[in-house]
């Protein structure tokens, strides 16, 4: 049986153009001199060209048209070009490239390259070819990542799948924990402990090793000075970048915690003082169902109020009359408030009290409140009672006082009677009454239809007659007297 021939160089070749030009991979094809035999047309496409001269005729001339950089930017010399390195017999793994016309700054395309060495016959190389993949999409997808996960302001990690290794971490979280990056980069999530107080590690490591989101989940995370913030969490797969892995955000909760915490401590610091305060004091919702009552209050009125008891205020047997209640209630919810408001009330051992009364509606985190505040004046209403009938009684036989010692009686009798001195005319009257509303000289003159060098007159006599040495001492001694509109 004859041999078969040998192969030509040149049928080969012909054979080895006819197969890399159906690949959809770009494949440059050499001889072990630097010399370009041929290019598909893929490759021709990954370097903007149409032609093969427009590559080069031999590896230095390729170098001379086309500049080219690692992936971190970094201009390659020469030597470390795929088309050099095949020819020294280095391999190349799947090597990344940044390509761009001899010239130009910025890369336009990214390569990822790989060798093949082909012989003949066993011995030395007959053809060198570096086959090329345009990765250019993905290395933008990649580069727009990153750049948004530096600029994101809240803070991220971005973890390994395979290993749970943490491959990055943005300024945000770097700001949050302050960790630098070089001491989380690498470093194991679970085996740095970054993580503590999580409902169930098993079951979010279970999520993790499997891929799957992770819904929000709180969480104490590690701070570089050993403390734990508290954080919510939530984790997503991605794939922009070189190997499976996810991304995790956090939502810093310590603020809402020291919040609560503060609040605590302004509600217990709050209830003591509401409980130990010496004015009786009820807190009720808007209903009017009574939640709290302190010490004053149940000294004052003999109530007592069961914790967690629905009681309505109405229900104390506190209140005289259900109308009087009914009106404050109808101004709180109305007008907010309730200013020197007064009212009978019956204490638990039947005895009855006047109570001044004054509410104010607040807010209590999400809820809103009454506060009412009752003060004991029936002392303070008897007494002036017995004041008012002992003067009464003077003031039947009044033969024996003098005009002056009568009108202060009276004034004290009924202080909102506007009652003059005797020594004032008429009209200074009018003008002191005036004086006392606070009007000037141009709006009393016009008010009583004189002239203002008139009205200055009359001012001059009062002072004399008054004692005052200026207007403000004259409004003090008017008001006294019941005089004006603004009464003490």
């Amino acid at each position: 049986m004859p041999s078969a021939a040998p192969l030509s160089a040149s049928p080969t070749l012909r054979h080895l153009e006819q197969l890399i030009a159906q690949l959809l991979d770009g494949v440059i094809l050499l001889d072990p001199s630097g010399t370009l035999l041929t290019a598909n047309a893929a490759a021709l496409a990954m370097h903007g060209v149409s032609e093969l001269g427009e590559l080069g005729a031999t590896a230095d001339d390729y170098a001379r048209r086309f500049t080219m950089w690692d992936t971190e930017h970094r201009q390659l010399k020469h030597r470390e070009y795929p088309l050099f390195r095949v020819l020294a017999g280095e391999p190349m793994p799947d090597l990344i490239v940044e390509v761009a016309p001899a010239g130009c700054d910025e890369a336009r395309w990214v390569h990822q390259v790989r060798d093949v060495v082909m012989d003949v016959d066993g011995g030395e190389p007959d053809y060198l070819a570096v086959v090329l993949c345009d990765v250019s999409k993905r290395f933008d997808a990649e580069a727009r990542f990153r750049a948004m996960f530096r600029a994101n302001p809240a803070p991220a990690l971005i973890v390994r799948q395979r290993d749970l290794r943490i491959a990055n971490a943005n300024p945000g979280f770097l700001s949050l924990t302050g960790f630098a990056c070089e001491q989380l980069v690498e470093r194991s999530l679970f085996g740095l402990g970054l993580l503590g107080g999580l409902p169930s590690r098993a079951e979010v490591r279970g999520m993790i090793d499997a891929g799957a989101v992770i819904p929000q989940t709180e969480a104490e995370l590690l701070c570089a000075d050993g403390a734990r913030r508290l954080v919510i969490f939530a984790g997503q797969p991605i794939d922009v970048t070189d190997e499976d892995a996810l991304l995790l955000t956090f939502a810093d909760l310590q603020p809402r915690r020291e919040a609560e915490r503060s609040l605590a401590v302004s509600e217990r610091n709050l209830e003591a003082v509401f409980d130990l305060a010496p004015v009786a004091m009820v807190i009720t919702d808007e209903a009017h169902r009574v939640l709290r009552v302190n010490a004053a209050f149940r000294a004052l009125s003999g109530a007592a109020v069961a914790p967690g008891v629905d009681t309505a205020m109405g229900d104390l047997g506190w209140w005289q009359s259900d109308a009087a209640r009914a009106t404050m209630e109808r101004e709180v919810a109305e007008h907010g408030a309730v200013h020197a408001g007064e009212a009978e009330f019956v204490t638990r051992d039947g005895s009855e009290l006047r109570c001044s009364v004054a509410a104010e509606r607040i807010r209590a985190g999400a809820a809103t409140r009454v506060i009412w505040v009752y003060q004991d004046v029936t002392e303070r209403r008897r007494s002036e009672a017995e004041l008012a009938a002992a003067i009464d009684e003077v003031l039947k036989d009044t033969r024996w006082l003098s005009r002056s010692i009568l009108d202060k009686l009276a004034t004290l009798r009924r202080p909102t009677a506007q009652l003059a001195p005797a020594d004032l005319t008429a009209r200074e009257r009018q003008v002191l009454d005036l004086i006392c509303d606070d009007l000037d000289d141009a709006t009393i003159a016009e008010r009583l239809a004189i002239s203002r060098n008139t009205v200055r007159n009359h001012v001059a006599r009062i002072y004399e007659k008054t004692g005052a040495t200026r207007r403000s001492g004259a409004v003090v001694w008017g008001r006294e007297r019941g005089m004006g509109t603004h009464r003490p």
